[in-house]
């Protein structure tokens, strides 16, 4: 008898339905087409010990699956309980003849329970596109899928719940939840906040000033100064996600299997810190069966990469195109998969291989040379791509005991939230623009127009700090960053003044 159950397969961010034909008959073998890898081959093994747990059995015939499209690579063990349910069902053990309207997906152990699957949001998402009634998967992932509207989805802790909904009708519980509700509740939900730091408001001042426009910043400091502290609270001010980014960020981390057991939609932006020992691929995806890397599940939030010239000089050049593109496109001979990655880069970094600039009483110096051949391991190309630099100090001992708290986040993001609504605003009919910090050369000469006391204040401070030339267009991002922060049309000298402040790296003769 042959029977048809459908399952599905992620590539990127996106599903594919898979359709898996089972057919029994006279004969003996178990017969697995349609480019399985090895996960999905020893499938057979788990099915086998989970039906005979479960009083059920594995027929004692020919049986012949066919997974379509069949030119399409299958991987991952998610296909158990779609093969074993086809399997009962071709073999005539259970009734099952509504199984086409739901898609049915799950990794079984050997007592028939469930393990939890990857990827469950973009395949609840194409399951309602192309009409299917219900979707039957682990209860680990069952909040995760009902994430989509109009779709039935009923997380099962076992095989034999599914066996008795199809064959006897006995109902399963539907897992539903208020997407939105559930959303804008756990919004201000901060598990880092800016009141927690002492002193550095002058450091605070930046952080705000790189949310607000959406800069890439840099941290430069002796240890135990607060980078990290800092950089770890910067999604704290971030503007709260979107529905829409909060279903691009979640479909990644699904993808992925990131997403904690019973957690539904992601409210809060992603804060990823890889080690410095992570890998080119690690970093921005890959692998034999393309996953996404580091950047992606950075995706809508923060990319922290601690003791920047620590990591390898190739790892660091690999991610020059996604800051540009925002996106990464992995390829194949035979496919290629494109991962969004749209993400906020914050780097920390020591000025000197000891850890300490300039500083007569430290442990450990270092000189000129020394430090210039440390900092030489950041090429200039990526930091070409960073729009602030700003050196942290270390805070001293009467604002470590201080009794009272600094500014909040929530009402630093406040003001994060107004002036990304005016930029907004301002590139409304620029498609792929929403903040400063992407700008490019046309829209910077037609929004950041300088009166003449602007410009010669710029034109000294380039003259007499030696800066770059590439710190010109930075200078003009943030000066307009700062004055959408103070709700200004106009950028004024005190804007630019403050903007020349944040190019610590671009001046000549920076190391004393």
């Amino acid at each position: 008898m042959l029977v048809k159950v459908y399952g599905s397969a992620v590539f990127g961010v996106e599903a594919t339905t898979i359709t898996v034909e089972v057919n029994v008959t006279s004969g003996i073998g178990y017969h697995l087409v349609g480019l399985p890898d090895n996960a999905v081959k020893e499938s057979s093994y788990r099915i086998t010990a989970a039906l005979q747990n479960n009083n059920f059995k594995l027929p004692g015939k020919k049986i012949i699956i066919n997974m379509a499209p069949a030119d399409l690579r299958k991987e991952g063990s998610a296909y158990d309980l779609t093969f074993a349910i086809g399997i009962l069902a071709a073999s005539q053990q259970i009734n099952a003849d509504n199984i086409s309207d739901y898609l049915i997906m799950g990794e079984l152990s050997l007592d028939g329970s469930l393990q939890p699957i990857k990827g469950a949001l973009p395949i609840a998402i194409q399951a309602k596109k192309e009409g299917y009634k219900g979707f039957i998967l682990p209860e680990q992932n069952a909040r995760e899928a009902a994430i989509v509207k109009d779709l039935e989805v009923y997380g099962i802790r076992n095989i034999t719940q599914v066996t008795d909904f199809f064959d006897k009708g006995v109902a399963l519980e539907r897992t539903e939840i208020n997407t939105r509700e559930s959303f804008y509740n756990n919004l201000d939900n901060l598990d880092n906040d800016f009141s927690d730091v002492k002193g550095q408001e002058s450091i605070k001042r930046c952080m705000e000033i790189a949310a607000a426009g959406g800069h890439n910043i840099i941290l430069i400091g002796p240890p135990g100064a607060g980078k990290t502290m800092l950089a770890k609270r910067l999604p704290s001010i971030l503007p709260p996600m979107t529905l829409q980014e909060a279903l691009e960020t979640t479909k990644i981390h699904s993808v992925a299997g990131k997403i904690r057991e019973n957690v539904g939609l992601l409210a809060q932006r992603p804060f990823r810190s890889p080690h410095h020992t992570i890998s080119d691929v690690a970093l921005v995806g890959g692998g034999t069966y393309p996953q996404p890397g580091e950047i992606s599940l950075a995706h809508n939030g923060v990319l922290f990469l601690d003791e920047l010239p620590e990591f390898k000089r190739g790892v660091l050049e690999v991610m020059r195109q996604p800051l540009e593109d925002r996106e990464v496109t992995i390829s194949r001979a035979k496919f290629s998969v494109t991962y969004p990655s749209s993400f906020m880069l914050v780097a920390s970094m020591n000025p000197s291989p000891g850890g300490y600039f300039n500083d007569p009483s430290a442990p450990v110096t270092s000189s000129p040379a020394e430090m210039q051949r440390y900092l030489s391991k950041v090429s200039g190309p990526l930091l070409d791509r960073i729009d602030i630099h700003i050196e942290v100090t270390p805070v001293p001992f009467d604002k470590l005991n201080e009794e009272r708290k600094g500014e909040n986040s929530i009402e630093i993001r406040k003001r994060v939230t107004a002036a990304r609504e005016i930029q907004a605003k301002r590139y409304e009919n620029h498609e792929n623009i929403h903040y400063n910090a992407q700008m490019g050369p046309s829209l910077l000469r037609k929004c950041c127009k300088l009166d003449d006391a602007s410009k010669n204040l710029l034109k000294t401070a380039m003259e007499r700090l030696n800066l770059s030339a590439r710190a010109y267009d930075r200078i003009l991002k943030v000066s307009r960053t700062i004055a959408d922060l103070e709700a200004s049309e106009d950028i004024c000298g005190n804007h630019i003044g403050e903007a020349i402040q944040y190019r610590s790296l671009d001046r000549e003769g920076w190391f004393g």
